[in-house]
Protein backbone atom coordinates (compact mmCIF):
# COMPACT_ATOMS: atom_id res chain seq x y z
CA UNK A 1 0.00 0.00 0.00
CA UNK A 2 2.82 2.40 0.93
CA UNK A 3 4.61 1.65 -2.36
CA UNK A 4 1.47 2.55 -4.30
CA UNK A 5 1.15 5.81 -2.38
CA UNK A 6 4.84 6.55 -3.06
CA UNK A 7 4.37 5.99 -6.78
CA UNK A 8 1.34 8.26 -6.87
CA UNK A 9 3.16 10.99 -4.97
CA UNK A 10 6.29 10.61 -7.14
CA UNK A 11 4.17 10.78 -10.27
CA UNK A 12 2.37 13.87 -9.01
CA UNK A 13 5.65 15.59 -8.17
CA UNK A 14 7.07 14.74 -11.58
CA UNK A 15 3.96 16.13 -13.26
CA UNK A 16 4.14 19.27 -11.14
CA UNK A 17 7.80 19.82 -12.00
CA UNK A 18 7.43 19.30 -15.75
CA UNK A 19 4.16 21.20 -16.06
CA UNK A 20 5.62 24.21 -14.22
CA UNK A 21 8.75 24.31 -16.38
CA UNK A 22 8.87 26.99 -19.05
CA UNK A 23 10.59 26.62 -22.41
CA UNK A 24 13.98 28.31 -22.51
CA UNK A 25 15.69 28.79 -25.87
CA UNK A 26 19.41 28.48 -26.59
CA UNK A 27 21.16 29.56 -29.77
CA UNK A 28 22.06 26.40 -31.69
CA UNK A 29 25.43 27.74 -32.79
CA UNK A 30 26.82 27.14 -29.30
CA UNK A 31 26.46 23.38 -29.80
CA UNK A 32 28.24 21.05 -32.22
CA UNK A 33 27.50 21.62 -35.92
CA UNK A 34 28.11 18.58 -38.11
CA UNK A 35 28.34 18.39 -41.89
CA UNK A 36 30.22 21.62 -42.54
CA UNK A 37 33.25 21.67 -44.78
CA UNK A 38 34.63 24.62 -42.81
CA UNK A 39 33.74 25.31 -39.17
CA UNK A 40 32.85 29.00 -39.11
CA UNK A 41 29.78 29.00 -36.85
CA UNK A 42 27.31 29.64 -39.68
CA UNK A 43 24.68 27.37 -41.20
CA UNK A 44 26.15 27.69 -44.70
CA UNK A 45 27.85 24.78 -46.42
CA UNK A 46 30.46 26.92 -48.18
CA UNK A 47 32.67 29.51 -46.46
CA UNK A 48 32.28 33.19 -47.32
CA UNK A 49 35.94 33.32 -48.30
CA UNK A 50 35.07 31.29 -51.43
CA UNK A 51 32.25 33.58 -52.56
CA UNK A 52 34.19 35.48 -55.22
CA UNK A 53 35.60 32.26 -56.69
CA UNK A 54 32.32 30.45 -57.28
CA UNK A 55 29.68 30.57 -59.97
CA UNK A 56 26.63 32.42 -58.60
CA UNK A 57 24.30 29.37 -58.59
CA UNK A 58 26.84 27.31 -56.63
CA UNK A 59 27.42 30.16 -54.18
CA UNK A 60 23.69 30.56 -53.55
CA UNK A 61 23.09 26.82 -53.19
CA UNK A 62 25.96 26.75 -50.72
CA UNK A 63 23.77 28.86 -48.44
CA UNK A 64 21.35 25.94 -48.14
CA UNK A 65 21.94 23.90 -45.01
CA UNK A 66 21.62 20.46 -46.63
CA UNK A 67 23.44 17.80 -44.63
CA UNK A 68 24.07 20.02 -41.61
CA UNK A 69 22.95 18.94 -38.16
CA UNK A 70 23.18 20.13 -34.57
CA UNK A 71 24.43 17.72 -31.91
CA UNK A 72 23.51 18.35 -28.28
CA UNK A 73 22.42 16.56 -25.12
CA UNK A 74 19.69 17.35 -22.62
CA UNK A 75 17.56 15.83 -19.89
CA UNK A 76 14.56 17.88 -20.97
CA UNK A 77 11.04 16.42 -21.13
CA UNK A 78 10.31 18.40 -24.30
CA UNK A 79 12.21 19.79 -27.27
CA UNK A 80 11.14 22.85 -29.23
CA UNK A 81 12.83 24.60 -32.12
CA UNK A 82 12.58 28.20 -33.26
CA UNK A 83 14.10 29.15 -36.59
CA UNK A 84 14.01 31.67 -39.41
CA UNK A 85 14.46 30.47 -42.99
CA UNK A 86 16.77 32.35 -45.31
CA UNK A 87 14.52 32.33 -48.37
CA UNK A 88 11.26 30.70 -47.25
CA UNK A 89 11.38 28.56 -50.38
CA UNK A 90 8.70 26.21 -51.68
CA UNK A 91 8.93 23.49 -54.31
CA UNK A 92 6.09 21.80 -56.18
CA UNK A 93 7.60 18.31 -55.95
CA UNK A 94 8.98 18.30 -52.41
CA UNK A 95 7.38 18.55 -48.97
CA UNK A 96 7.93 21.78 -47.03
CA UNK A 97 9.39 19.80 -44.13
CA UNK A 98 12.18 18.60 -46.41
CA UNK A 99 12.70 21.96 -48.10
CA UNK A 100 12.79 24.24 -45.03
CA UNK A 101 11.89 22.14 -41.99
CA UNK A 102 13.92 20.25 -39.40
CA UNK A 103 13.79 16.81 -37.85
CA UNK A 104 15.11 15.34 -34.63
CA UNK A 105 16.84 12.05 -33.79
CA UNK A 106 18.02 10.61 -30.49
CA UNK A 107 20.69 8.01 -29.81
CA UNK A 108 19.38 4.65 -28.57
CA UNK A 109 21.96 1.91 -27.91
CA UNK A 110 24.37 3.39 -30.43
CA UNK A 111 21.74 3.81 -33.15
CA UNK A 112 19.89 6.95 -34.22
CA UNK A 113 16.11 6.85 -33.86
CA UNK A 114 13.70 9.36 -35.37
CA UNK A 115 11.75 11.43 -32.81
CA UNK A 116 9.66 13.90 -34.83
CA UNK A 117 9.77 16.77 -37.31
CA UNK A 118 9.52 20.50 -36.97
CA UNK A 119 7.09 21.64 -39.66
CA UNK A 120 7.62 25.14 -41.06
CA UNK A 121 4.65 27.49 -41.15
CA UNK A 122 6.27 30.66 -42.53
CA UNK A 123 9.63 32.37 -42.78
CA UNK A 124 9.74 32.23 -38.99
CA UNK A 125 8.57 29.11 -37.17
CA UNK A 126 8.33 27.96 -33.57
CA UNK A 127 7.53 24.27 -33.24
CA UNK A 128 7.22 21.85 -30.34
CA UNK A 129 8.82 18.68 -31.64
CA UNK A 130 8.25 16.35 -28.68
CA UNK A 131 6.68 16.54 -25.22
CA UNK A 132 6.00 14.39 -22.15
CA UNK A 133 9.30 12.53 -22.12
CA UNK A 134 10.96 11.09 -19.06
CA UNK A 135 13.53 13.62 -17.74
CA UNK A 136 16.61 11.55 -18.53
CA UNK A 137 19.67 12.71 -20.37
CA UNK A 138 19.63 11.92 -24.07
CA UNK A 139 21.91 12.60 -27.01
CA UNK A 140 20.17 14.44 -29.87
CA UNK A 141 20.80 15.29 -33.51
CA UNK A 142 18.74 18.00 -35.22
CA UNK A 143 18.88 17.87 -39.03
CA UNK A 144 18.58 21.19 -40.86
CA UNK A 145 16.68 22.16 -44.05
CA UNK A 146 17.74 20.71 -47.38
CA UNK A 147 16.67 23.41 -49.84
CA UNK A 148 16.71 26.57 -47.76
CA UNK A 149 19.13 28.29 -45.45
CA UNK A 150 18.97 29.31 -41.81
CA UNK A 151 19.10 32.91 -40.59
CA UNK A 152 18.74 31.99 -36.91
CA UNK A 153 18.12 28.76 -35.02
CA UNK A 154 17.31 28.12 -31.37
CA UNK A 155 16.65 24.94 -29.42
CA UNK A 156 14.10 25.09 -26.63
CA UNK A 157 14.16 22.89 -23.52
CA UNK A 158 12.51 22.93 -20.10
CA UNK A 159 13.74 25.67 -17.80
CA UNK A 160 14.33 23.01 -15.13
CA UNK A 161 16.55 20.91 -17.40
CA UNK A 162 20.13 21.12 -18.60
CA UNK A 163 21.46 21.31 -22.15
CA UNK A 164 25.00 21.10 -23.43
CA UNK A 165 27.51 19.71 -25.87
CA UNK A 166 27.24 15.99 -26.65
CA UNK A 167 29.11 13.55 -24.42
CA UNK A 168 29.14 10.83 -27.09
CA UNK A 169 31.30 11.44 -30.17
CA UNK A 170 28.85 10.06 -32.71
CA UNK A 171 28.78 10.35 -35.63
CA UNK A 172 32.55 9.96 -35.77
CA UNK A 173 34.10 13.06 -37.32
CA UNK A 174 37.43 11.54 -38.37
CA UNK A 175 37.93 10.35 -41.97
CA UNK A 176 34.76 12.00 -43.21
CA UNK A 177 32.67 10.78 -46.13
CA UNK A 178 32.86 13.62 -48.67
CA UNK A 179 30.05 13.51 -51.23
CA UNK A 180 29.77 15.75 -54.31
CA UNK A 181 26.81 15.76 -56.65
CA UNK A 182 23.49 17.02 -57.87
CA UNK A 183 20.00 17.93 -56.64
CA UNK A 184 19.43 14.36 -55.49
CA UNK A 185 22.56 14.43 -53.37
CA UNK A 186 21.47 17.79 -51.96
CA UNK A 187 18.28 16.04 -50.85
CA UNK A 188 15.58 16.18 -53.53
CA UNK A 189 12.97 15.01 -52.85
CA UNK A 190 13.22 13.63 -49.29
CA UNK A 191 10.10 14.18 -47.21
CA UNK A 192 12.18 15.50 -44.31
CA UNK A 193 15.88 16.33 -43.81
CA UNK A 194 16.83 13.06 -42.12
CA UNK A 195 15.72 11.11 -45.19
CA UNK A 196 18.27 12.68 -47.54
CA UNK A 197 20.60 9.83 -48.46
CA UNK A 198 23.67 11.64 -47.13
CA UNK A 199 21.98 11.86 -43.72
CA UNK A 200 20.90 8.21 -43.91
CA UNK A 201 24.49 7.18 -44.68
CA UNK A 202 25.77 9.27 -41.79
CA UNK A 203 23.32 7.70 -39.33
CA UNK A 204 23.77 4.13 -40.45
CA UNK A 205 27.56 4.33 -40.51
CA UNK A 206 27.78 6.74 -37.55
CA UNK A 207 30.30 8.77 -39.53
CA UNK A 208 30.18 12.44 -40.50
CA UNK A 209 29.17 13.08 -44.10
CA UNK A 210 29.82 16.35 -45.94
CA UNK A 211 26.98 17.09 -48.38
CA UNK A 212 28.28 19.01 -51.39
CA UNK A 213 25.25 18.52 -53.59
CA UNK A 214 24.40 21.51 -55.75
CA UNK A 215 21.03 21.27 -57.45
CA UNK A 216 21.42 21.34 -61.23
CA UNK A 217 25.01 22.54 -60.88
CA UNK A 218 27.32 19.56 -60.41
CA UNK A 219 29.48 20.65 -63.35
CA UNK A 220 32.80 19.58 -61.82
CA UNK A 221 33.75 23.07 -60.67
CA UNK A 222 37.44 22.89 -59.80
CA UNK A 223 36.94 25.32 -56.91
CA UNK A 224 34.80 22.70 -55.17
CA UNK A 225 37.50 20.08 -55.74
CA UNK A 226 40.00 22.43 -54.07
CA UNK A 227 37.71 22.75 -51.05
CA UNK A 228 37.20 18.98 -50.86
CA UNK A 229 40.93 18.39 -51.02
CA UNK A 230 41.42 20.37 -47.80
CA UNK A 231 39.14 18.09 -45.79
CA UNK A 232 39.86 15.11 -43.54
CA UNK A 233 38.52 12.55 -45.99
CA UNK A 234 38.10 8.81 -45.55
CA UNK A 235 36.54 8.54 -49.00
CA UNK A 236 35.45 10.84 -51.82
CA UNK A 237 32.17 9.99 -53.56
CA UNK A 238 31.57 11.75 -56.88
CA UNK A 239 28.00 11.62 -58.21
CA UNK A 240 28.00 14.40 -60.80
CA UNK A 241 26.90 12.51 -63.91
CA UNK A 242 23.18 13.49 -63.81
CA UNK A 243 24.23 17.15 -64.24
CA UNK A 244 27.54 17.18 -66.10
CA UNK A 245 27.49 16.92 -69.88
CA UNK A 246 29.82 14.50 -71.68
CA UNK A 247 31.83 17.52 -72.81
CA UNK A 248 32.20 18.80 -69.25
CA UNK A 249 33.29 15.35 -68.09
CA UNK A 250 35.89 15.10 -70.84
CA UNK A 251 37.23 18.54 -69.96
CA UNK A 252 37.08 18.53 -66.14
CA UNK A 253 36.78 15.03 -64.69
CA UNK A 254 40.49 14.24 -64.62
CA UNK A 255 41.57 17.75 -63.44
CA UNK A 256 38.92 17.55 -60.68
CA UNK A 257 40.20 14.14 -59.65
CA UNK A 258 43.85 15.22 -59.72
CA UNK A 259 43.15 18.08 -57.32
CA UNK A 260 41.79 15.55 -54.83
CA UNK A 261 44.57 13.07 -55.46
CA UNK A 262 47.35 15.61 -54.95
CA UNK A 263 46.34 16.05 -51.30
CA UNK A 264 45.01 12.52 -50.78
CA UNK A 265 47.25 10.07 -52.66
CA UNK A 266 45.72 6.95 -51.10
CA UNK A 267 42.11 7.94 -50.32
CA UNK A 268 39.48 5.90 -52.19
CA UNK A 269 37.58 7.83 -54.86
CA UNK A 270 34.22 6.39 -55.88
CA UNK A 271 32.52 7.48 -59.10
CA UNK A 272 28.82 6.74 -59.55
CA UNK A 273 26.94 6.32 -62.80
CA UNK A 274 23.76 8.19 -63.68
CA UNK A 275 20.81 6.12 -62.39
CA UNK A 276 18.35 4.63 -64.83
CA UNK A 277 15.37 6.65 -63.69
CA UNK A 278 11.78 5.54 -64.33
CA UNK A 279 11.55 8.17 -67.09
CA UNK A 280 14.34 6.45 -69.03
CA UNK A 281 12.04 3.51 -69.72
CA UNK A 282 9.72 5.71 -71.78
CA UNK A 283 11.42 9.01 -72.68
CA UNK A 284 13.83 8.07 -75.45
CA UNK A 285 15.73 11.36 -75.34
CA UNK A 286 16.44 11.06 -71.61
CA UNK A 287 17.35 7.39 -72.05
CA UNK A 288 19.84 8.29 -74.79
CA UNK A 289 21.40 11.04 -72.65
CA UNK A 290 21.81 8.76 -69.63
CA UNK A 291 23.49 6.10 -71.75
CA UNK A 292 25.75 8.66 -73.41
CA UNK A 293 26.82 10.18 -70.09
CA UNK A 294 27.49 6.80 -68.51
CA UNK A 295 29.48 5.72 -71.55
CA UNK A 296 31.60 8.85 -71.23
CA UNK A 297 32.17 8.25 -67.51
CA UNK A 298 33.17 4.64 -68.16
CA UNK A 299 35.57 5.60 -70.97
CA UNK A 300 37.37 8.21 -68.85
CA UNK A 301 37.45 5.85 -65.87
CA UNK A 302 38.98 3.08 -67.99
CA UNK A 303 41.59 5.52 -69.31
CA UNK A 304 42.48 6.46 -65.72
CA UNK A 305 42.89 2.79 -64.81
CA UNK A 306 45.01 2.20 -67.88
CA UNK A 307 47.20 5.14 -66.84
CA UNK A 308 47.86 3.38 -63.52
CA UNK A 309 45.56 5.31 -61.17
CA UNK A 310 45.00 3.43 -57.92
CA UNK A 311 42.13 3.40 -55.42
CA UNK A 312 39.52 4.50 -57.93
CA UNK A 313 36.20 2.69 -58.13
CA UNK A 314 33.07 2.84 -60.23
CA UNK A 315 29.57 2.04 -58.99
CA UNK A 316 27.29 1.01 -61.84
CA UNK A 317 23.70 2.19 -61.75
CA UNK A 318 22.05 -1.19 -62.35
CA UNK A 319 19.46 -1.62 -59.58
CA UNK A 320 20.82 1.46 -57.79
CA UNK A 321 17.30 2.51 -56.79
CA UNK A 322 15.45 -0.71 -57.65
CA UNK A 323 13.74 -1.73 -60.85
CA UNK A 324 10.07 -1.39 -59.91
CA UNK A 325 9.81 2.32 -60.80
CA UNK A 326 8.61 3.25 -57.32
CA UNK A 327 11.68 5.11 -56.03
CA UNK A 328 11.11 8.66 -57.30
CA UNK A 329 8.67 11.53 -56.86
CA UNK A 330 8.72 12.86 -60.41
CA UNK A 331 10.44 10.15 -62.42
CA UNK A 332 13.90 11.49 -61.50
CA UNK A 333 14.25 12.87 -57.97
CA UNK A 334 14.28 10.27 -55.22
CA UNK A 335 11.45 9.63 -52.79
CA UNK A 336 12.30 8.38 -49.30
CA UNK A 337 12.23 4.87 -50.75
CA UNK A 338 14.75 5.84 -53.41
CA UNK A 339 16.93 7.55 -50.83
CA UNK A 340 16.97 4.42 -48.65
CA UNK A 341 17.75 2.12 -51.56
CA UNK A 342 20.52 4.37 -52.83
CA UNK A 343 22.02 4.79 -49.36
CA UNK A 344 22.08 1.03 -48.77
CA UNK A 345 23.89 0.42 -52.06
CA UNK A 346 26.47 3.11 -51.39
CA UNK A 347 27.00 2.02 -47.78
CA UNK A 348 27.79 -1.53 -48.89
CA UNK A 349 30.51 -0.16 -51.19
CA UNK A 350 31.91 2.27 -48.60
CA UNK A 351 32.34 -0.52 -46.07
CA UNK A 352 34.36 -2.52 -48.59
CA UNK A 353 36.58 0.44 -49.42
CA UNK A 354 37.33 1.71 -45.92
CA UNK A 355 37.02 -1.61 -44.07
CA UNK A 356 34.02 -0.39 -42.07
CA UNK A 357 36.23 1.85 -39.93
Amino acid sequence: MLSKIYLVVWGFCLFALTSSAQVVYYSADQFKILGKAVSDGTYKRLPDIMADKLRKPVRLLGNNSAGLSIRFRSNTTSVSVRWESLGNHRMNHMADVGVKGVDLYTLEDGHWRFVNSGRPVDKKTEARIISNMQPKEREYMLNLPLYDGIVSLEIGVDSLSSIGMPRVELPVCKDKIIMYGTSILQGACASRPGMAHTNIISRKMNREVINLGFSGNAFLDLEIASLMAQLDAGIFILDFVPNASPEQMEERMIPFYKILREKHPDTPVLFIEDPYFPTTFYDERISFEVKRKNATLNKIFQDMEAAGEQNIYLLHSDDLIGTDGEATVDGIHFSDLGMMRYADKVISVIYKLIDGK
